[in-house]
């Protein structure tokens, strides 16, 4: 995956925030965040959905049983920075619960339904993050 990720990254960065394959017309970032045990930068590409000048990203890892390594990272040190287009903003990662939760994540489903498969391939609740601009 960190190949992977790398290729995604260049390619983010070399066309001003377009990528192809699985992204190609999605709506992409790319998300620093310091690392919770090592201190160290980490840049993660993510799919995300705006929401009322909010940027929000979903802890979803395919379906896997645990939660990304990026969620933790946040969870430890909330500032982190995003790339979005040829824009870098520094934001307050803020982990939203309850009906917040619900309605983002339902929101996104609409927009793109293989988070709903993502969802029912794992036990667990799925983190819904709101990132907004510090």
């Amino acid at each position: 995956m960190n190949e992977y990720n790398r290729h995604v990254i260049e390619e983010f960065r070399a066309n001003a925030g377009s990528v192809g394959g699985p992204y190609e017309g999605a709506p992409l970032l790319l998300l620093t965040t310091t690392g919770a045990r090592s201190g160290r930068a980490h840049t993660t590409p993510l799919m995300y959905l705006g929401d009322a000048g909010r940027l929000v990203v979903f802890g979803s890892k395919g379906g896997a049983p645990t939660n990304p390594d990026w969620y933790y990272n946040l969870r430890a040190h909330p500032l982190a920075t995003v790339e979005v287009g040829k824009e870098t903003l520094p934001v307050r990662a803020t982990v939203v619960h309850g009906e917040e939760r619900r309605r983002l994540f339902d929101a996104q489903v609409e927009v793109r339904p293989q988070f709903a498969d993502y969802a029912a391939r794992t036990t667990r609740e799925i983190p819904v993050v709101v990132l907004e601009r510090v």
